[in-house]
Order: C-alpha cells, then sequence, then structure tokens
C-alpha cells in the first residue's frame, strides 16, 4: 500500500467507520463462532475491533512489514498473525469457524487471484462456516487514494456467482452507500 493509504488505515476517521458502518453493515449480529480467519489484516484496525467479540483470531497478511507490526502489537492476545498469502493459505482444510475479510479483496490484482482467494477461503472454512466480506464500491477518488498501489475493484454483481463456483451456497450481496457486504455459508 502506498504511504497515503496507509496513513488513512489508521486514523479515527476509519476506525469510527469500520465500528460504526462497515463492520456492522457485514456482520449484521452474526455470531462467528470460536475460531475465526481475518484475511488481509492490514495494519490491524479491524482486527483489533474483531478480536474483542471471538475467542480466536487468525490474522493474515501479505506484507512482511505490516504482518510483523500486528503480531508484535497484538502478543499476549487472542491473535495470531500468520505472513501468508490468501490465494493460497497454510491451513489445514475445515479448520475455522468463518473467515472475514474487509475492504481488502481490492488489493488481489486479477479476478483470477480474486477466485483463487475465494476457493482459498472455502477450502479452509468447515462445513456450515461462514465468509463475511466488505469492500469498497469502485470510485474515482478510491482509484486516486491507491496511486502507485493495487486497485482492482470487485463488481458486487458477480460476487454471488463467483462465490458459487468457489463452492459456497447462500450467498447473499447487499450494495450500501460507498461499500458492500457478502454473507456467504459453506454447504
Amino acid at each position: 500500500m502506498n504511504k497515503d493509504h496507509l496513513e488513512l488505515l489508521v486514523t479515527d476517521y476509519w476506525r469510527e467507520k469500520l465500528r460504526d458502518v462497515i463492520m456492522p453493515n457485514a456482520l449484521n449480529g452474526i455470531p462467528l463462532g470460536d475460531d475465526v480467519l481475518e484475511i488481509g489484516s492490514g495494519p490491524g484496525m479491524t482486527t483489533d475491533l474483531l478480536r474483542i467479540d471471538v475467542a480466536h483470531l487468525t490474522a493474515v497478511e501479505l506484507d512482511a512489514g505490516l504482518a510483523t507490526q500486528l503480531a508484535s502489537r497484538s502478543a499476549g492476545t487472542n491473535v495470531e498473525v500468520v505472513h501468508a498469502d490468501a490465494t493460497a493459505m497454510p491451513f489445514q482444510g475445515g479448520r475455522f469457524t468463518s473467515v472475514v475479510s474487509f475492504t481488502m479483496l481490492h488489493h488481489i490484482p486479477t479476478v483470477h487471484l480474486q477466485d483463487r482467494a475465494f476457493a482459498e477461503v472455502a477450502r479452509v472454512l468447515r462445513p456450515g462456516g461462514l465468509f463475511v466480506a466488505a469492500d469498497s464500491c469502485a470510485s474515482e477518488e478510491l482509484a486516486a487514494l491507491h496511486m502507485d498501489d493495487i486497485y482492482n475493484p470487485v463488481e458486487p454483481a458477480s460476487v454471488a456467482d463467483r462465490l458459487a463456483t468457489a463452492g459456497f451456497a447462500e450467498a447473499r450481496v447487499q450494495i450500501h452507500e460507498d461499500h458492500w457486504t457478502v454473507l456467504a455459508r459453506k454447504p
């Protein structure tokens, strides 16, 4: 991520937007279970908010520096940080009760790799497990924020079919003011 983007992700504004808008829209009071995986934790703002309500949270982050910083900051908590790629995760199949992703999917550089991430999420979920995600709707403002950065927005109208192909059932997509959310269940 570029410097401006990283600086935004650690602001009080972003924490409040996640806590008060994005996460409630996505989670809607749904229990995530006892072993939750977060893909694309970045600097850990969502990790900090999620860990309050779950027994164990594993955060996967591709950027080695961000993963190291989050691991250091999370030491002694219920959070395990793993430096890994969401398209090829080092976890046993069927491990997690739920997988979440908040405003990260647009950082995966191609549709093919996004679909590999969806397939990996399905692989590591237990039967009946939930995938809960939220991402930003495409905009010129977001494209500008991602200057010299990866910006591959996910078309919300394609998400349900893409998740069905990855092995999910009951994918429900909702479009909100500036973001979309999805709730999908692994059969």
